[in-house]
């Protein structure tokens, strides 16, 4: 199990993703929040869902697109509304919000993580599997709000020199 991120390096590529997308929206959520009106906590918990959503839609795509399958074909009533619903809900959230750039590069570090797990011949359960990559990703966004923030020491040195 140690031996893992070494024999599978996408599993260290995708902690070093989560870490900047992180750090990224550490440094974007004071103006998001101001914005939007949204508390910090609440920013985080989208945050978070956001990445969970992503996690789940990459690590279990059988699982999740057998049973939409399924509901889709109950009728053609069903088919309709879910298709609209995921199309326009979606399309909408990625339009609004310009998140598409960091759910595109989470998900390719995801794909790429299992793949390569799978080269390795680590085939987990779906949920085991569902689990630790919930725990790579949101510990490396965890990890991303305790860095220093590079625009704080330059206001800093900013005010030292005057």
């Amino acid at each position: 199990m140690l031996s893992l991120p070494v024999r599978a390096p996408m599993l260290t590529v995708l902690f070093l993703v989560a870490l900047v997308l992180g750090h990224h929206w550490q440094l974007v959520q004071p103006s998001f929040t101001s914005l939007y009106g949204v508390s910090a906590a609440w920013f985080w918990c989208l945050v978070v869902l956001q990445a969970q959503v992503v996690v789940i839609f990459c690590t279990m795509p059988d699982l999740l697109l057998r049973q939409v399958s399924l509901l889709m074909a109950s009728s053609r009533v069903m088919t309709l509304v879910v298709t609209l619903l995921v199309v326009i809900t979606g399309g909408l959230y990625l339009m609004k919000l310009n998140v598409f750039t960091d759910v595109l590069i989470l998900a390719s570090a995801l794909l790429l993580a299992r793949l390569d797990l799978i080269r390795i011949g680590v085939l987990p359960a779906s949920g085991i599997c569902l689990l630790w990559m919930s725990v790579v990703v949101i510990g490396g966004i965890a990890t991303a709000t305790l860095l220093p923030q590079p625009t704080l020491s330059l206001v800093a040195e900013g005010l030292r020199l005057t």
